[in-house]
């Protein structure tokens, strides 16, 4: 008996969960259409979540190049299929690993600032100070991350894909010994628009994720600074899953 209650409390804490996430996407959504605007935080997020993210952004894309051109070398030679290595180190960037590992860093750079920063107004009940003044927090506090994250992600998996190939490039050149103007041909040659914008498709999505995540577990905290770590732990590790999950999901639509 004590064996089904804890299933049974397991499942019932299961679907709260899942029902106060689907609220809570609900209203997010809502009042992005909602008065009042923030602009200026907007504006304010857009410029922290862009120039906090560039360089980490950058130097995960740079030797994610250089490594995926040196491990392609390993196997194409085996082949002699060197030729291959421009090709594969553009598409698999621009459709991958630019807009996952962009998103990953983002989500364990400005998700976990977010989830930290919304837990805290929570448990020292700032939160609730913006009620007793009138003021909607989803407007004030969610709204303007949503879409500042949307908005950023793709100039940030657009920045990663053009480092992450410069990266392959110096190493195909410099390393392995193409020739630069026949390596920056075929990359070039090789490279359609749906490639790139499946990548921009994915960045809105994770964007959308990070975002929601984020704000979620700030705003659903408790237990005072212990509560803070958790949600900030808890919006970081949800955030990366979701990203994993819905890059395969549209992978295989875009496929």
């Amino acid at each position: 008996m004590v064996f089904f209650a804890l299933v049974g409390k397991l499942f019932l804490k299961l679907f709260v969960s899942l029902g106060k996430i689907i609220l809570f996407i609900f209203l997010s959504f809502k009042y992005i259409f909602y008065p009042r605007f923030y602009f200026y935080l907007n504006i304010k997020y857009f410029l922290r979540i862009l120039f906090s993210s560039i360089p980490i952004v950058a130097l995960t894309a740079i030797f994610s190049g250089m490594v995926l051109a040196l491990q392609s070398y390993t196997g194409f030679s085996r082949f002699a299929a060197e030729t291959a290595i421009p090709k594969i180190v553009v598409i698999t960037l621009t459709r991958e690993l630019g807009p996952v590992l962009a998103g990953l860093m983002v989500a364990g750079r400005v998700g976990g600032a977010i989830a930290a920063e919304i837990a805290t107004m929570r448990v020292t009940e700032q939160i609730d100070a913006l009620k007793t003044l009138n003021t909607n927090f989803y407007n004030y506090l969610v709204t303007p991350k949503i879409i500042t994250l949307v908005v950023a992600m793709p100039i940030l998996v657009t920045f990663a894909d053009i480092i992450g190939v410069y990266g392959g490039y110096l190493i195909g050149t410099l390393r392995l010994g193409f020739n630069e103007t026949v390596y920056i041909t075929n990359s070039i040659d090789f490279l359609s628009f749906n490639d790139y914008f499946s990548g921009i498709i994915k960045s809105i999505f994770f964007g959308l994720i990070i975002s929601l995540m984020s704000c979620y577990n700030g705003l659903y905290t408790s237990n005072g600074s212990f509560g803070v770590g958790s949600a900030t732990t808890n919006a970081v590790v949800s955030s990366s899953i979701l990203i994993l999950i819905f890059n395969y999901l549209l992978t295989e639509l875009f496929f």
